[in-house]
């Protein structure tokens, strides 16, 4: 026994040792990283080499502060994401760096919206015009995927390869017959024939507005992933709509034969097509850097407000995710933050211009307001123009509208403009279900409203609808003003309808259809500014102070995403529904995910 405990203890001492040396190791690694300021060495380029793009996670719209991308047997994201502005920044450069001969893409998810992949695409075209060729190959193409790598010169296929080219769908869970079940009556206020947010709480399928609303836009989205697609491989829109409707293209040599593609190969002989395009001896391996390392260096406007001292600069003003009041973080809009963010860039004298980067859904019509108005206030001192993103819907419409200008993709989500409110009657399920009863006292007729515990009375429920119509007239007349229009018009357009920037610009919501660089253009010439520096807001967060917060999160994401695989969607749209409640919302009904 004496010995056993000798083991034990030595074996205690033997872990604390080691741990105790892994943490050190692990700290200092993290500081000599932080004080490198977290950025990677420029990247050297060898003479003939290819451009290696591969997406494979999402991509956000600036590239996270994060020094420890890559090291995932620390418990981060072994995957290194990379933002959209310096990926745009990275195919710009490699344009007319005479080291980079070709680029390839290669092996492609696309988990990016669609008007993400629109500004990526673009700046693909962009590239072509330097007479370099763009080489495409995968073994799974997404139609997402396939809309991008339709520009390449040439697009090749694995013989085994799966080519997915079946049209666009669109998928609501409806909670309804599960909260039925549990006894659980979601309480809905709301102003918009269209606004089908609330639909899932209230309803098993979609109402006739809603499904009026879907093929409209999920028609528009689908007219332009064809007519884009046809311009590219010069094949009639129609014809592709053909092969779509008689699910044409079942097999790798069915996209041959429909031209889809150029040819069916292995990876080895699109390699080995590369190392002839270079000059590359085929018994070596081909040049390549990849865009991920590549990118990283090339960004012209991945400089935080404080790291720039020019008299002329241009502010891009990020604002990604859903909004709410309080402080937000990189991937989410707090109304504190990004409005500090404006009164700095409109405060600053060195600050000409403003391009405000929009990708949201929506959120807290509160938060919205607060944001909206220091946009205003914005606009009176200096030119403000707004990108448009993935989504820019209902209250990522509402803090947009005050604009001078607004760009918007083709593919763009927006409008939404609408309110509503939900609240809970859980007394069903805490009685029945729980057993539970609830009695008490109270000093106003209406010190308990809200309470979860019973069901709104017709007063009650009059009270929130007021509170909602009026939320509804305040945003409606912030369109209008914003839009020079008049709110009568604002509103037959608005009750909530969800339009693509291509619709939106039809009926005056949007002002052009274009990619951020339009937008800065545009910010510039208003400016009169012909040489300037472009800086971002607001500052990404310092990495040490979210170390802890943000490292336990992406483990929880992981074991959860692990544990739930495809579902997790569905766990996520559960997670939202707390934040909808008793809060009057401006956003979209959940995310527009088109498959």
């Amino acid at each position: 026994m004496k010995q056993f405990f000798k083991f034990v203890l030595a074996s205690v001492v033997g872990f604390f040792v080691a741990g105790l040396v892994l943490l050190v190791l692990i700290v200092g690694l993290i500081s000599a990283l932080v004080a490198s300021g977290g950025k990677d060495k420029a990247v050297d380029v060898n003479d003939n080499s290819i451009l290696n793009v591969s997406f494979k996670a999402d991509i956000p719209e600036r590239t996270p502060n994060n020094p420890l991308s890559g090291f995932g047997f620390l418990g981060f994201n072994d995957s290194k994401s990379v933002g959209l502005n310096d990926i745009l920044a990275g195919i710009k450069k490699a344009k007319t760096d005479d080291h980079i001969k070709a680029l390839f893409l290669n092996d492609s998810y696309m988990l990016s919206g669609e008007a993400t992949t629109e500004e990526i695409r673009n700046a693909l075209i962009d590239f072509k015009k330097s007479g370099k060729p763009i080489i495409a190959y995968s073994e799974i193409y997404t139609q997402s995927f396939y809309y991008l790598a339709s520009v390449a010169n040439k697009v090749y296929i694995n013989p085994k390869g799966i080519f997915e080219f079946r049209g666009f769908s669109q998928q609501i869970t409806f909670f309804k017959g599960a909260l039925d079940k549990l006894g659980i009556e979601a309480q809905v206020i709301k102003v918009g024939t269209y606004k089908s947010a609330v639909e899932p709480f209230i309803l098993d399928k979609m109402s006739d507005a809603n499904r009026l609303q879907v093929n409209a836009y999920l028609g528009s989205l689908y007219n332009h992933f064809l007519t884009g697609i046809g311009s590219s491989r010069k094949i009639n829109r129609d014809s592709l709509a053909s092969m779509v409707d008689q699910l044409k293209i079942q097999y790798p040599e069915d996209a041959l034969k429909y031209k889809l593609v150029d040819g069916v190969k292995y990876k080895d002989e699109v390699l080995d097509e590369l190392k002839k395009l270079t000059g590359t001896n085929l018994k070596k391996a081909v040049k390549s850097v990849d865009l991920d390392d590549y990118a990283r260096n090339s960004s012209k406007d991945d400089r935080d407000d404080d790291d720039d001292d020019s008299k002329k600069q241009i502010a891009i003003i990020y604002a990604s995710g859903e909004i709410n009041s309080g402080e937000g973080d990189d991937n989410s809009i707090g109304s504190d933050r990004i409005s500090a963010a404006l009164r700095k860039a409109r405060l600053n004298d060195d600050v000409k211009a403003v391009v405000f980067r929009v990708n949201s859904p929506g959120g807290s019509s509160l938060a919205s307001d607060v944001i909206w108005r220091e946009v205003s206030l914005t606009k009176k001192v200096k030119p403000i123009i707004v990108s448009m993103g993935d989504y820019a819907a209902s209250g990522g419409y509402y803090i947009s509208c005050a604009a001078d200008s607004i760009f918007a993709q083709p593919n763009t989500i927006t409008g939404s403009i609408g309110i509503f409110a939900i609240l809970p009657n859980m007394q069903g399920f805490l009685h029945n279900k729980l057993g539970l009863n609830f009695d008490g006292v109270k000093t106003g007729k209406y010190a308990d409203l809200g309470d979860v515990s019973r069901p709104l009375t017709p007063e009650e429920r009059a009270i929130l609808q007021a509170e909602v119509n009026r939320g509804y007239d305040e945003f409606t007349k912030a369109v209008a003003n914003g839009r020079h229009k008049t709110q009568a018009y604002i509103n037959s357009i608005g009750q909530g309808r969800v339009w693509t920037g291509e619709q939106a610009i039809k009926i005056g919501l949007v002002d052009r259809l274009g990619n951020i660089n339009d937008a800065i253009t545009s910010a510039a010439k208003k400016a009169n500014l012909k040489d300037y520096d472009l800086v971002a807001y607001p500052q990404q967060k310092n990495f040490l102070k979210n170390l802890n917060s943000g490292l336990m999160s992406e483990v929880k994401t992981k074991m959860v995403k692990s544990e739930l695989g495809e579902n997790y969607e569905y766990y996520q749209q559960l997670k939202s529904i707390q934040k909808m409640i008793r809060v009057p919302q401006a956003r979209l009904p959940f995310m527009v995910d088109i498959k």
